[in-house]
């Protein structure tokens, strides 16, 4: 049992949140990766609710489970940031309210006590709540999220950015709110490449996300024409979220997004020619079968969402199937890797 499987059995025992563990595991695989669509409607200064920040201090190795439990606390997804060198990182949640109680402070400190417990050094573990002005809220993400250039097949924007992308580069726009993901992440940032690398030109290919979150890697790959594509999650808010991304990138009537738990779909069927699993160590190693019988013949494997020490763990499962390692990276904590059948 890994830190992470510590982790989920105590909460689904009640110590920190209560709570299923599949659920709680389910939910920190899909929103890896999660919406970035505006969550509040239009209303005057005086109807807003107040905005607040919680912000835990921790380190990088405790940033995945420290955002997990913020997540899972709080029903949204943590922005990270974290420094490899200085060994710091901070993981917050921005909500709609202007406090947060004392039972959910004490649950707070209870989830970081058992991933130390777990054995994953979580720092000083402290938090902060603070208010955020509106304005500065808005402010404070155009001057921190710009544009990516993925490739010269792909680009990704904020919505309020005027950019001028290359002649036969697309274009996918992001518009982040209280919950977000921006394609930032080391994990996010080798789907993408990989999916602009190995995109269609002469022949169709078809692709399956599985566990889409926010539905970036869903809404990059028909940008980039794949097709037939196929994108499910665990967790229903997540879909409703790619839903309303892929309209904002004028595909919501051609992507589907579907909720499907991983852990209980069966091995065959329906085959595709690349496959993203931006999925936790545990599950990639426990539905290893599944996951490779719904590739295509030459088909390509991408798995991400795994930590450097795991990713031998994860090699050896998947070669033991037949596989082999075309390709890996490594950036920060995180190590990704394309795989196919030998």
């Amino acid at each position: 049992m890994n830190g992470l499987d510590f982790m989920f059995l105590r909460l689904a025992k009640g110590s920190v949140v209560g709570g299923s563990n599949k659920v709680f595991a389910n939910r920190f695989t899909a929103r890896r990766v999660a919406g970035w669509s505006l969550r509040w409607r239009q209303m005057s200064s005086d109807e807003l609710e107040p905005i607040i920040s919680v912000c835990v201090y921790t380190t990088p190795e405790a940033e995945e489970p420290v955002a997990a439990l913020l997540e899972w606390m709080f029903e949204t997804t943590p922005s990270v940031w974290s420094d490899s060198i200085t060994h710091q990182a901070k993981v917050t949640v921005y909500l709609e309210r202007d406090a947060i109680n004392a039972e959910e402070e004490e649950a707070l400190r209870k989830g970081i006590e058992v991933i130390r417990e777990s054995g994953i050094d979580a720092g000083n573990g402290l938090w902060d709540v603070l208010p955020v002005k509106r304005e500065d809220w808005s402010e404070s993400w155009k001057k921190h999220f710009q544009p990516i250039e993925i490739s010269d097949r792909l680009l990704l924007k904020p919505d309020w950015e005027q950019v001028d992308a290359k002649p036969g580069q697309e274009v996918v726009t992001l518009n982040p709110g209280l919950s977000f993901g921006t394609g930032h992440h080391p994990t996010t940032l080798f789907c993408l490449k990989q999916l602009s690398a190995n995109a269609p030109v002469d022949k169709q290919r078809s692709f399956l996300d599985a566990g889409t979150g926010s539905g970036i890697l869903a809404i990059s790959a028909a940008k980039l024409g794949y097709t037939p594509i196929e994108a499910w999650d665990f967790d229903p808010q997540a879909v409703g979220v790619a839903y309303e991304n892929a309209e904002q990138n004028g595909l919501g009537g051609s992507l589907e997004f579907d909720v499907r738990d991983l852990t209980e779909m069966t091995a065959g069927g329906r085959q595709f020619d690349v496959i993203c699993a931006n999925l936790i160590y545990d599950l990639l190693i426990a539905e290893r079968e599944k996951l490779t019988s719904w590739l295509a013949p030459g088909g390509q494997l991408i798995l991400a969402g795994i930590l450097i020490e795991q990713f031998p763990g994860v090699q050896k499962a998947f070669c033991e199937l037949g596989m082999e390692l075309l390709e890996s990276e490594t950036l920060d904590e995180w190590r990704s890797g394309v795989f196919r059948f030998s």
